[in-house]
Order: C-alpha cells, then structure tokens, then sequence
C-alpha cells in the first residue's frame, strides 16, 4: 500500500449506524495492527458532555466551545478501548441510546463537525489508521487509499441492535429501533456539513444476511488488492 506525501496509509470504513463498521474496523486494525480510530466515539463524548451540561443540542456554538475543549482520552485496556471524559470512564455511558441520539443530532453541526477534524487526523500514525465514520473517507482522509462503504437494510440494523440491547438486558421495541434508525439515516444523509455518502472511489459492500467473518474476509480481500 502507498503512502501518500509521506504519511501512513489509512483504511477508511464509512456507513450508516448498526452496519457493523464499528466491529469490522476493530477487528481490521487488531490483524492489520493498525491503529483504529472510532470517530463515532468523539461525537458520542461531545453529545455526553453537551447533556451532562444541560446544552441545547441545536445550539452551534456552544457545541463548537464544547467540543473544543473537550479533555478526552482513549485508552487501550485487556484488549478494549476505553473513553475517558474529564479522567472519568465513560465507555459505557456514551453507548447509551440516549447518547446515541444526542450524537446524532451533535454531528449535525458544522461548527462541531469543524472542531473535531484535526483530532481526528491526529490519529494517522505508523504504521497506519483504520477509520471508522461517516465521513472518513470523504471529508477526513481523503486521500486514502483503500475507502470502504458498509451498510445493510434498515431492518437488519434494527434487528441487531435489538439483539444486542436484549443481551444486556435492556428492553426495548423492535418497533421503536427501526423508527429511530430512519430518523438518524436521513439526519446523516441530509445534514449541511459532511452529509453520509460513499466517496466517489469506495468499494461498498452490503452487510445483509451476511456474518462478521464473512464481511471481514471481503473487506480483508480488498484490502489485499490494493496494497
């Protein structure tokens, strides 16, 4: 795999919510032993700080100060990777559907989108970046080389969460998800500053009906052609 101006190489995974781009970045950058950045995670802390802070999450420029000044720390432990906001262990609280929600509408905004570009480039370190997003591939690292889009139906997306939520013990309506899914797709897709596409030169693969391993093993395969 090239290096562009003398940088590491990035693998950029982009898509919608549930498509499993989380897990498959994971797992991608432990085989690769890249370094892995969950975007995701940085608006989901923005989103835990605006609403332990009471914020009004359409209020821009208060979001903008917020995220700028966030004092975050991600660190690796028995093999996960922990959130720290402020020195607190947050991993947990910012994988709530709330927060989720909040984050949703927090990456809607340019000001917050504008604060958190160069930390998220920060990650690009040797030997390389597997980065995980919405727009990784077309706003944050442009020019890497291997660009993936992952997605799955709706209904699928739903389903997943579902089954995750109901592991932990959480109750929740099938229903419910899938309303909330559609609701985030077209904030996502639809939003001023960095809307959910595919890059004009991403492989997208579609993840429905098809297992970790079995995406895993294409994106591996795409990987292994372009380098």
């Amino acid at each position: 795999m090239s290096e562009t101006d003398n940088q590491p190489p990035v693998i950029t995974i982009d898509g919608p919510s549930g498509s499993g781009k989380g897990t498959i970045a994971k797992l991608l950058a432990e085989k690769l032993g890249y370094t892995l950045l969950d975007s995701g995670a940085l608006y989901r802390l923005t989103a835990l700080a605006a609403l332990e802070r009471e914020t009004d999450l359409s209020d821009d420029a208060t979001l903008t100060e917020i995220a700028d000044g966030l004092d975050i720390r991600f660190e690796l432990r028995d093999g996960e990777t922990a959130a720290l906001l402020e020195g607190r262990d947050v991993t947990d609280d910012i994988r709530g559907e709330r927060v989720s929600m909040a984050a949703s509408r927090v990456a809607a905004m340019p000001g917050v989108r504008a604060a958190l570009l160069q930390r998220q480039r920060d990650f690009r370190q040797p030997p390389g970046l597997v980065a995980d997003g919405r727009d990784m591939g077309t706003t944050v690292f442009p020019d890497a080389p291997v660009k993936i889009f992952l997605t799955a139906s709706a209904e699928e997306r739903a389903r997943r969460r579902f089954a995750q939520l109901r592991e932990k013990g959480v109750s929740v309506s099938l229903r419910d998800l899938l309303e909330d899914i559609r609701a985030r797709d077209a904030r996502d897709t639809n939003r001023a500053a960095s809307p959910l596409a595919p890059a004009e030169d991403a492989v997208e693969l579609d993840s429905t009906g098809i297992d970790i391993d079995g995406v895993l093993q294409r994106v591996l395969q795409l990987v292994r052609e372009r380098t």
